[in-house]
């Protein structure tokens, strides 16, 4: 007889349990396992008690301790002994002891339900714990930890799940202090789960953008090797300002040596602003008071009465401290760097454009994927202080081979999303935005609309009656507004926008014939506006180092000219000069920001919801 053999579901090879995608994730849901014992660990999710059926009592006949049931009279006797007397020489005290049946009732048993995740993907598995096992009040509370071992089997109840686990051992247990434990509230708003970012990914919800961050960062190593990219490192701490004109971080350990130095204000070095936080108090108490006014639900008002609450316990300990140092802050204070660590200035890097570029003049074509650092005093939702950058260079390419790259790359990791985490798709789909699978699909089949600076400032001079609140003209760096309106309006689909004025972009891209503009471009999304920012590096020496008495009716903008303009020191540049000097090469790349493409992909309005623990402006909360 042939018998069709029952697959094998295989272990974590260091973890000794079953993943759930692993039983999950089959077509069939997990049925083709039933009869299988596995090992699984997760958090409870959520839970409910089945009592089952009333139990008899029992007589179970005294063991240990025999209890007398007596008379009143033999309690008088036992209690008054001159009456007992008494009553024994009147003939009364002769009594019969009788053995009292203790009657114990034992607690009525039931099965607790579980809701099982282990973050691995979105469905969570059913778990049927008999309270022979563990009790109730053990295993239901939601945020334990269990590591189960039992059967796989068809469910026993009605639902929605085709395949449970019967519980046979409990090989780990962690409880969960419900009272101080901010997950066990019901649908807590994204903005509540910020300041605990160590427990945000036990949510469906950050689970879920966490697996398409995932994603995201693996598609982007995926595209770039299969296209014969090396992977390098670039350096986080850098002497180099990479942009010229960017907020950067100071990296220094002179503000650990001396007294004077410690009496500097805590609040200027944290580059937090007391205006800035007054001016948070006061949206948090309009959201306070909308959500008093709008009956909205209990956990939504208390979580922003926390929010406001904690708000003002800061600026009140911020107010106290700037009153305890007199004003003393960093500004105020003369650093000598050749005393400092590295001797000389050094910051926290902006891009790795620079370092990358002296890679791909030996390697060919190479990218960069790290953190990348700006101290933008913003409280934007798409501002980060520390975000992930893509950054690509390629050697021998010009300005539209790093657009055609960009274009590929986005069709690319959109594709991967599209194909490989539709169950995330499903879930995001239902509970957050229902037209991020409509977004990816245009990625992948429209062909991206291409047009220069001047065309697109053309473009939205001639909208008839729109009043832009930016202003539009030639020069203009163009907003937000701007470029929503490009893509989501005008063209409805995504725009590279390229050739911009010279003064909007760093000092090192290549000078057009015009020599008004530059060879750069943006890359602009619907929802997130631009993802990437990209360019072709100036590869001609004199135009880079030599000067000239008219930079306008010239083609050239000189590199020391506009490192004088720019503040820059021309030593900090030498070594990005010699690559002009020794063996110069065309180049040409682009810097893709992770965050809002993730944004994209998930439909999230705020950067910060998509990061595992998000630093901006006046937020770094562990």
């Amino acid at each position: 007889m042939d018998s069709k053999q029952a697959p094998v579901v295989e272990c974590s090879k260091y973890t000794k349990r079953v993943m759930l995608k692993t039983l999950l994730g089959l077509s069939d849901g997990g049925v083709g396992l039933i009869g299988q014992r596995v090992v699984i660990g997760g958090w409870v999710k959520s839970s409910r008690e089945i009592r089952k059926q009333p139990v008899t009592p029992h007589s179970v006949p005294a063991q240990v301790v025999s209890t007398k049931d007596v008379t009143c009279s033999e309690v008088l006797q036992s209690r008054i002994p001159l009456l007992r007397s008494i009553m024994k020489v009147f003939g009364a005290g002769e009594y019969r002891v009788r053995e009292k049946i203790n009657v114990v009732f034992q607690p009525q048993p039931s099965v607790s339900i579980l809701q099982v995740s282990d973050g691995s993907c979105v469905p969570s598995l059913q778990v049927l714990v008999d309270s022979a096992l563990a009790t109730p009040c053990q295993v239901m509370a939601t945020g334990t930890c269990v590591l189960i071992e039992g059967m796989l089997q068809q469910p026993s109840l009605q639902g929605k799940h085709v395949v449970e686990l019967q519980a046979e051992k409990i090989l780990h247990l962690g409880l969960v202090d419900q009272s101080n434990y901010l997950l066990s509230k019901k649908r807590l708003p994204l903005e509540s789960l910020r300041d605990c970012s160590h427990f945000r990914p036990r949510t469906t919800t950050v689970a879920s953008v966490m697996r398409i961050h995932n994603a995201l960062t693996w598609a982007t190593h995926g595209f770039f090797q299969d296209q014969g990219f090396l992977h390098v490192q670039v350096p986080i701490l850098t002497s180099t300002d990479s942009e010229g004109f960017s907020e950067k971080f100071v990296v220094t350990t002179l503000l650990n040596k001396g007294k004077n130095y410690d009496q500097i204000s805590s609040t200027e070095n944290a580059g937090v602003s007391v205006e800035a936080i007054w001016a948070s108090i006061k949206e948090k108490s309009k959201k306070v008071e909308e959500l008093n006014r709008t009956n909205s639900n209990k956990e939504a008002l208390f979580a922003a009465q926390q929010d406001l609450k904690k708000t003002q316990e800061l600026v009140s300990q911020l107010e106290s401290r700037q009153k305890a140092n007199s004003g003393v802050t960093i500004e105020t204070r003369k650093f000598d760097f050749s005393k400092d660590f590295f001797v000389r200035q050094t910051y926290l890097t902006v891009s790795g454009r620079l370092h990358l570029e002296s890679q791909a003049c030996g390697l060919g074509n190479v990218y960069s994927f790290g953190p990348r650092f700006q101290a933008v005093k913003s409280e934007s939702k798409k501002s980060l202080a520390e975000t992930w950058m893509v950054d690509v260079e390629m050697a021998f390419s010009e300005l539209e081979d790093a657009m055609e790259c960009a274009n590929d790359f986005l069709k690319f990791v959109c594709k991967r999303i599209s194909e490989g985490y539709m169950e995330d798709l499903q879930f995001i789909l239902k509970r957050i935005d229902q037209k991020v699978m409509e977004r990816l699909q245009l990625t992948l089949s429209s062909s991206f609309e291409r047009i220069s600076y001047a065309e697109a400032i053309e473009v939205l001079r001639q909208v008839p009656g729109k009043r832009f609140q930016g202003k539009i003209e030639f020069g203009v760096s163009l907003t937000e507004e701007h470029e929503s309106y490009l893509v989501d309006e005008i063209y409805k689909k995504p725009v590279i926008i390229y050739n911009h004025p010279k003064g909007l972009r760093p000092f090192y891209v290549h000078l057009n014939d015009d020599g008004m503009t530059v060879a750069t471009f943006d890359v602009v999304l619907p929802k997130v506006g631009t993802v990437i920012r990209g360019s072709q590096s100036e590869e001609r020496f004199n135009v880079l180092s030599s000067r000239a008495s008219d930079i306008v009716l010239s083609r050239s903008m000189f590199f020391v000219i506009r490192m004088e303009v720019l503040g820059l020191q021309k030593q900090q540049y030498e070594w990005y000069l010699d690559l002009r000097r020794h063996g110069s090469v065309k180049t040409s790349g682009f810097s893709l920001m992770l965050e809002p493409l993730v944004l994209y992909a998930t439909g999230l309005n705020d950067v910060k919801d998509v990061v595992p623990f998000p630093r901006s402006f006046g937020r770094a909360n562990n």
